[in-house]
């Protein structure tokens, strides 16, 4: 009779195990390392590593790294890491077209984000961020020709109102669904003073993946321009991951702008991140 309880008690806790780790797996499937946040640690070599050391099986990266398709593909294979996207300046596609998506097949990405508008370069009107739409909505329709989606990837200054509407939002409203997509940056979002909630309540299907960090109060990591690593600042994360989950976020990319210790921050966003999408309803 003790034999069997035991070797019940064992298979019961076998399966809770397994049950665990399956669920970590998974949650892993969700989350990636934008490698823009260790871009001061070392040559490309050592940042691919941290990453894989980190815990990380997914990575968004930055154009080439100064690196070719194949030492690339090489640094990703040698870290068993898949790339999510890539971050490509939209005057880069425009110009470079060709060469850009060939390097990004070659790397086993189709998902190519525009991260930035300089500031000379920013729309100042209802009539310019329509006009900037339609590039993103022709370059997105180019780019589904060929394999690969087009996402958008927010700061603070498209959360500026025009006639009542934020920029993002005429981003959104006058591009297909087909043809872009979003990278939210809740950090950002919240910044501009806009609740990354509603966006994600108001365009389910649209938001691609979410950068996911924090921010800090002034006076609190001020040296790092205030950002703090998820679930460690100010943002609330109870309501934003399962806002996010009920949207179709497909990716939670963890970022830190300007970190004093990457390996801290990344790790600790990691941890943090895991266990809020582990402890999420399914």
């Amino acid at each position: 009779m003790l034999a069997r309880l035991l070797i019940s008690s064992c298979l019961v806790a076998s399966a809770a195990l397994c049950s665990f780790s399956a669920a970590a797996a998974e949650v892993d499937n969700e989350i990636a390392l934008q490698m823009y946040t260790l871009r001061n640690v070392g040559p490309a070599e050592k940042q691919f590593a941290m990453a894989h050391e980190a815990g990380f099986k997914h990575v968004e990266i930055v154009g080439t790294h100064d690196l070719s398709a194949k030492q690339l593909s090489a640094l990703l294979e040698e870290n068993h890491l898949t790339v999510t996207s890539s971050h490509v300046q939209l005057a880069a596609l425009e110009n470079d077209y060709a060469q850009t998506v060939a390097f990004n097949k070659s790397v086993g990405n189709r998902t190519i984000i525009v991260p930035w508008i300089e500031p000379e370069d920013r729309p100042d009107s209802t009539q310019g961020w329509i006009d900037y739409a339609q590039r993103l909505d022709a370059m997105g329709a180019r780019l589904r020709h060929d394999g690969i989606q087009l996402g958008y990837h927010n700061h603070n200054f498209e959360m500026k109102k025009y006639a009542g509407i934020t920029a993002l939002e005429i981003i959104l409203n006058h591009t297909s669904r087909d043809n872009l997509k979003l990278e939210m940056d809740a950090a950002w979002v919240s910044r501009g003073g806009q609740d990354p909630v509603r966006f994600l309540r108001a365009y389910p299907g649209r938001i691609y993946a979410i950068h996911a960090k924090d921010n800090a109060s002034i006076g609190i990591r001020d040296d790092e321009m205030n950002f703090a690593p998820l679930g460690e600042g100010l943002l609330d994360w109870s309501a934003i991951l399962p806002a996010a989950k009920a949207s179709g976020v497909k990716w939670f990319i963890i970022e830190h702008d300007k970190p004093k210790d990457a390996w801290s921050i990344i790790t600790t966003s990691l941890r943090n991140l895991r266990i809020a999408l582990q402890t999420l309803p399914h």
